[in-house]
């Protein structure tokens, strides 16, 4: 599967939320998070995600209020 990143503000999403996220299955619009980055003090949030295609990523934020500031299609080094 496809892995993406994309960025955005925290919004009311908090470090805990954030946590709770990392650990949820794969949701309705086949995304998983792989990894979920942030800093509270600038307000960013990053996430690294298993995902079917770039809209669905779009959709998966959108569903939670939030909307991404760039979404790239990226390889991994790990395995």
């Amino acid at each position: 599967m496809p892995k993406y990143i994309d960025a955005h503000p925290m919004g009311g999403l908090t470090p805990e939320v954030l946590r709770t996220l990392q650990k949820a299955p794969q949701d309705e619009f086949g995304i998983t998070h792989l990894d979920i980055l942030f800093n509270a003090r600038e307000n960013r949030c990053y996430c690294v995600l298993d995902a079917p295609s770039r809209e669905a990523v779009v959709r998966h934020h959108a569903k939670a209020g939030v909307t991404c500031e760039f979404i790239e299609e990226v390889e991994s080094t790990r395995h």
